[in-house]
């Protein structure tokens, strides 16, 4: 894809939603944190009803940690992955008391050195809560990125690498959300909504024709496939006849 195609798509979908933001419902960089935790392998959706009980009565390390592993669980039970969840997290309010002050860092190595935080949690605080201009790649975005030519790659690092080297500056800030959004409600992984898609005659791709998708179009093939099969034996009874 080459630069001028890039540079539409963004301005597209700035176009579209001038000033994207997270889903995820939160106040304070440690909210967001703490949102950002919770949703791996979850929806935004289930981690809001889950932050809007716990945050009223623990929402800062402190509070948190007092609620002890166990106490935690009670409020978070509804995630997946859970207990697993209460535990990184309880260690992830310990490590803020003892070694940044109960602050948020807003170092990427500090973040990823945090119980639960890996590379695309830290980039996602270090955006939105810090206004860094990184890229969070996540399963939407590598679907996106991939699917539309913006930045392919076979793995998630290479097309976050991608994406901060081809988007132009202006757009970086917002990216992350911008192409999350898409490929949450548009460019969707089962059936993408080629019709509704306000980037679609800029997609390198055009993986299925609008209205059909991959499972369709292999019915088609097997059912033509099965015709022509049906038909075979009639063909050779007639030779055979003559």
């Amino acid at each position: 894809m080459n630069a001028n195609k890039r540079r539409a798509i963004f301005e597209r979908l700035r176009a579209a939603k001038p000033k994207p933001t997270t889903e995820l419902v939160y106040r304070t960089p440690f909210e967001l944190l703490v949102a950002v935790v919770l949703s791996a392998q979850a929806t935004d959706v289930g981690v809001n009803k889950a932050t809007a009980t716990l945050f009223k009565v623990a929402n800062t390390p402190k509070k948190l940690l007092a609620l002890g592993e166990e106490g935690l669980k009670q409020y978070i039970r509804t995630i997946g992955l859970y207990q697993t969840k209460a535990k990184n997290l309880i260690g992830l309010c310990r490590q803020l008391l003892e070694k940044h002050e109960g602050e948020v860092p807003a170092e990427r190595e500090a973040l990823e050195a945090l119980p639960g935080v890996g590379r695309k949690t830290a980039n996602v605080v270090l955006n939105t809560a810090f206004g860094q201009p990184t890229i969070a790649v996540d399963t939407h975005i590598f679907r996106v990125a991939n699917r539309t030519g913006l930045a392919p790659g076979k793995t998630v690092l290479e097309v976050e690498k991608k994406l901060l080297k081809t988007t132009p500056d202006e757009f970086k800030h917002d990216a992350h959300h911008w192409l999350i959004l898409h490929g949450r409600y548009v460019c969707k992984a089962r059936k993408p909504d080629c019709a509704h898609c306000l980037i679609q005659d800029l997609c390198d791709r055009q993986l299925e024709p609008v209205g059909e998708t991959p499972t369709t179009r292999s019915r088609k093939s097997d059912a033509i496939q099965i015709k022509a099969k049906r038909r075979t034996p009639e063909k050779n009874k007639t030779k055979g006849a003559t």
